[in-house]
Formats: structure tokens, C-alpha cells, sequence
């Protein structure tokens, strides 16, 4: 009889286990585009055909006002640290090859290793090009890609100089064969796939950057259409949306594989851009890809890649979880910074010590639990000036020039400029600005001088 209270107590207990234990942490799956224009897409009615993004965004969380830096290596930094980039530096508001963090800086990847996680990164680092200043060196247990800022599709080069070739694995330089972002996306998908759960895969993308191209068979999907009477500016977008293309089919073959696995509603996916898009420009990398006279929109935004425009800061964005985050649109500001805090809630980190996040945990208003959330402060730093949104309004100060002053809620384009017309609100928000411009450190770090750019 004592045997068989046992057993059954046993049992009784292994159920309470069971029925109380915790819900287990959701794989995160970020991903990042780069240089993607607001009207790339076709969720924006752009011309670009997105079929798999379309998917995500209509059944999931569209991120109507989600800001990010207008250059790339600053917005990549307030992603993977929670603050403003300004904080580590001013070689941290371009875009840059030093290292962006200092060693030891607690990650979105290192904080999320300390939980439990198997961290991957698959693209483009551009947060030191180094090899002692690579994603090994920040938090992630696996890195692959380019160090750099950007690559040929085909030759996998940088710009001519000491940063030339920075393919590498897990800090080693090496050769690879084939086009850039079919060979990232097969990393992040063998990551997907060996189910290591729970795992943080972070996928920024070299595509949209220039050089801009892609292989015949995405650009076949535009068969038929004509983009410009202008030979070359017809070739130069037709290479736009191909690489557009190429990007969503990736991203439907992670979904694919997340199905196929059985870790869909196991996973959130986070999309987003790490800046506004640029209109035109020419390549400045080694290898054959042309120029591109006629490249991204960000219409009816104003502005694009390197303004404080909201063209340039104000990106393509979504957030999918099956059966935990509603299909709608989320029309309330956030920014890039506010992930870590994000995804630090959600997953149960707490740190030790004070990290010092400009970021807020937007948790509780992704889920909608906040009708309408409090007034935030988003302040973006760049090079040649700052903006700071509070409410819906918006100030831009450039250098010396005359401040610029927008209600975004009911000028969301930016087409009437309110500073002469609403003084005090200026002074209100340039003060604010102060306050912010006050924690961004004004010189490089001793360490990084002597180092090229």
C-alpha cells in the first residue's frame, strides 16, 4: 500500500510540474534590412513584390511608426545595446568600421546567452571591422558574413583599402563562392534548423545596400515591366526590386522552415529596416555591379537615408507571433533602442547592473494591454545635427541653421515647417534635446585612435 501512495504521489506531483511549469522562452528571430525604402514594399503599395512580408504584416503586428538612426552602424548599435549611439562616441553616429561598443558591453546577444539562449548572427556586423571587434567578441556564440558595412553580392569585397575582405566565420577571413544573400540566409536557415531552442538568430541583410543586384531569377518576377524609359535607370531599379524580391523570398523560406519544424508559434519574429532608403547613388565596391541612378522611394515620406526626415528615420517594420500579438496596426512611436528592454522583459533578464537603456520595455503596448501609451521622448543623434520626437511633435536642429519644428499627427510628411509659428514649443523641445545631446560623449575613445575608418 506505502508502494503505491508513493507511486501515485509521484505521479500527482509530476503532474502539478507539468501543469505549472513555465512557459517555455520563445525563439527570437530579428531581422534586419538594410537601406530598404518605406515604398520598396508592397504592404506600402510600392512596387516591389513582397508576397511573403505581405503575409507577415497582415497577420501580424505592422509597426506604422517604428524609427530607427538614418545611417546604418548607429541604428545596428542602439539595436544590439538599448542606447542611443551617442553614448559611445561620435564614431558611433556614422557610418563606421571602429568598433562601435566598447568590449564588454552587455548585448541584446550577451544578455540573452546569460538566459539560455544560443545566439547566431548571419550578415552584415558593421560594428567594428576587426576581427577581435566581431559578433564572437559582443555575445554571439556563432558569426558569419561581413564585418564591414556592406558587400558585393558577387564578390563579397568592401571598398578598396584595409577592410577590403572581411568575409569571415567566427572571426576567421575566408573565400566563399556564391551571392551574398543567398549564402546568409542559408546560415541563418541551418541555425533555424537545428533547433536549439531557445535561440536568438539575427539576420541583418546586406540587401538593399548598394551594390545592388541579384540573381535572374528574381529579376524575371518583373518580366514585362518597364520602370523608366531611360535604359540604364530602368536596369538600375529592376536590380532594386530583384534584390527586393530576393529578400522577401528568404524571409517565406524561414517561415517555411519554423513550420516545418513545428517552431512557429514557438517564435517571434521582429522585422525592420536600419534605415530610410536612398534614392540614387553609385557603387563604390570592388566588383562589376553598375551604378544605380534609379534605386529606392520613400514616398510620401519626406526625406531619405542620412536626414532626420522621416524618410530617412521612419522605416519599413513588423512584428509576428501566432497567438500572442494580434493581427493590426500599431500606430504608436517606438525605436530601435526600445528591443533589448523588449525582449529582456519577455524573456526574463534582469541585469545586475544598471545598463543604462534609452529604450523602454514596449511589451505590455505590443500586446495591446496599453490603450493609449504615455508621450515618449525619441531622440536621433546624427553626425550633422539631431531630432527629438515627444507627442507628435518633432523638432530637427542642424548645425547653426534655423530649427525645424512638425507635428507629425497631423503633418505625418512633413510638409509645413511650425518653428516660426510655435516658439515656445521649440524652446520646450530644444531643451529637451540639450538634455539628451548633454549623454552623448563628445570625443572617440582613447583606444580607437590610430585606427582607420
Amino acid at each position: 500500500m506505502k508502494a503505491i501512495l508513493a507511486i501515485c504521489l509521484l505521479a500527482l506531483t509530476s503532474s502539478f510540474k507539468v501543469l505549472f511549469a513555465a512557459e517555455p522562452k520563445p525563439n527570437i528571430l530579428l531581422i534586419v534590412a538594410d537601406d530598404l525604402g518605406w515604398s520598396d514594399v508592397g504592404w506600402h503599395g510600392g512596387f516591389g513584390k513582397t508576397p511573403y512580408m505581405d503575409r507577415l504584416v497582415k497577420t501580424g503586428l505592422e509597426l506604422d511608426q517604428h524609427y530607427v538612426q538614418p545611417v546604418c552602424t548607429p541604428t545596428r548599435t542602439a539595436l544590439m545595446s538599448g542606447r542611443y549611439p551617442g553614448r559611445f562616441g561620435p564614431h558611433a553616429l556614422s557610418p563606421s568600421n571602429l568598433r562601435a561598443m566598447p568590449l564588454g558591453t552587455t548585448t541584446l546577444a550577451s544578455a540573452l546567452k546569460s538566459v539560455g539562449y544560443a545566439t547566431y548572427q548571419s550578415g552584415k556586423w558593421h560594428l567594428g571591422a576587426r576581427t577581435e571587434w566581431g559578433p564572437n567578441a559582443f555575445g554571439f556564440d556563432h558569426g558569419y558574413g561581413t564585418l564591414t558595412g556592406a558587400a558585393d553580392p558577387w564578390t563579397h569585397k568592401y571598398r578598396k583599402g584595409p577592410y577590403e575582405d572581411s568575409w569571415h566565420r567566427d572571426g576567421k577571413l575566408f573565400d566563399e563562392e556564391g551571392n551574398a544573400t543567398e549564402l546568409v540566409a542559408a546560415e541563418a536557415l541551418k541555425r533555424i534548423r537545428e533547433k536549439q531552442a531557445p535561440w536568438f538568430v539575427y539576420v541583418p541583410f546586406h540587401a538593399v545596400h548598394t551594390p545592388v543586384d541579384a540573381p535572374n531569377e528574381y529579376k524575371r518576377l518583373y518580366d514585362g515591366v518597364k520602370f523608366h524609359d531611360d535604359p540604364e535607370k530602368h536596369d538600375s531599379r529592376l536590380r532594386l526590386t530583384a534584390m527586393v524580391s530576393q529578400l522577401d523570398t528568404k524571409i517565406g523560406q524561414f517561415v517555411a522552415a519554423l513550420e516545418e519544424t513545428g517552431q512557429r508559434d514557438n517564435t517571434l519574429i521582429i522585422f525592420t529596416s536600419d534605415n530610410g532608403g536612398i534614392e540614387s547613388l553609385k557603387n563604390a565596391y570592388v566588383g562589376d555591379v553598375g551604378h544605380s541612378p534609379l534605386n529606392s522611394e520613400n514616398d510620401p515620406l519626406r526625406g531619405q537615408k542620412a536626414t532626420l526626415y522621416e524618410g530617412g528615420t521612419r522605416v519599413c517594420a513588423f512584428a509576428n507571433w501566432p497567438g500572442k500579438l494580434a493581427a493590426r496596426k500599431h500606430a504608436w512611436p517606438m525605436h530601435a533602442v526600445d528591443w533589448f528592454p523588449t525582449i529582456a522583459s519577455l524573456v526574463g533578464y534582469q541585469s545586475q547592473t544598471d545598463l543604462k537603456w534609452d529604450g523602454i520595455n514596449q511589451w505590455p503596448a505590443l500586446l495591446g494591454q496599453v490603450e493609449k501609451p504615455a508621450d515618449r521622448t525619441i531622440y536621433i543623434a546624427a553626425a550633422g545635427g539631431q531630432s527629438l520626437r515627444h507627442g507628435d511633435w518633432k523638432l530637427i536642429q542642424q548645425g547653426k541653421t534655423a530649427p525645424q519644428l512638425f507635428n507629425i499627427g497631423a503633418d505625418p510628411y512633413e510638409k509645413e515647417n511650425l518653428a516660426k509659428a510655435q516658439p515656445e514649443k521649440v524652446a520646450e523641445l530644444q531643451k529637451l534635446l540639450e538634455q539628451h545631446h548633454a549623454l552623448d560623449l563628445p570625443k572617440i575613445p582613447a583606444d580607437l585612435e590610430g585606427f582607420p575608418h
